[in-house]
């Protein structure tokens, strides 16, 4: 019984030197750091290659059609940075400088600076009806709830 014990078949990669290279790497993938230098010549110059190539977080700048490369010059990407000669303030915020503490802007916030200061000067003039509503009302005031709501959901409004 003792010598079964030896025959119970074990799956292993060899990685001695005896072996002089000859490795199984059929079932792991190779990336970018696995190959000969030969080999990965010929995956670049292939259209599709077989082994994705890693790129570590970049972006092609163009697209292989029909298994050529095809450039895209707007998809370089561009530094655009301001000339700052003149400027006064430091490039960078101290650690001394106060915290700012402000409270949440709410709904009445939002009203005492649109609207308040419209309804008394109209109030002071005398621009209002008997029911509280205005005699010449402001773009603001003709607002309908939905051309409100999509005036709020649009490019360059706060929420975005």
């Amino acid at each position: 019984m003792s010598s079964f014990a030896n025959l119970i078949i074990t799956r292993g990669i060899s990685t001695s030197c005896v072996r002089h290279g000859k490795r199984n790497f059929k079932k792991f993938s190779l990336f970018n750091k696995r190959g000969s230098r030969q080999y990965k010549e010929a995956q670049r110059n292939n259209p599709e290659p077989d082994i994705p190539i890693y790129k570590r977080g970049l972006r092609d700048t163009g697209f292989y059609n029909e298994g050529k490369y095809v450039h895209v010059p707007e998809k370089v990407p561009e530094l655009i940075v301001p000339d700052l000669t003149g400027f006064k303030l430091k490039p960078y915020v101290s650690y001394k400088t106060p915290d700012v503490v402000q409270s949440e802007f709410t709904a009445e916030d939002l009203f005492n600076v649109v609207y308040a200061p419209k309804i008394a000067q109209d109030l002071k003039e005398g621009k209002l009806n008997n029911d509280g509503t205005p005699l010449e009302p402001s773009a603001e005031e003709k607002l309908t709830k939905e051309d409100a709501y999509n005036r709020a959901r649009q490019t360059g409004s706060d929420i975005f």
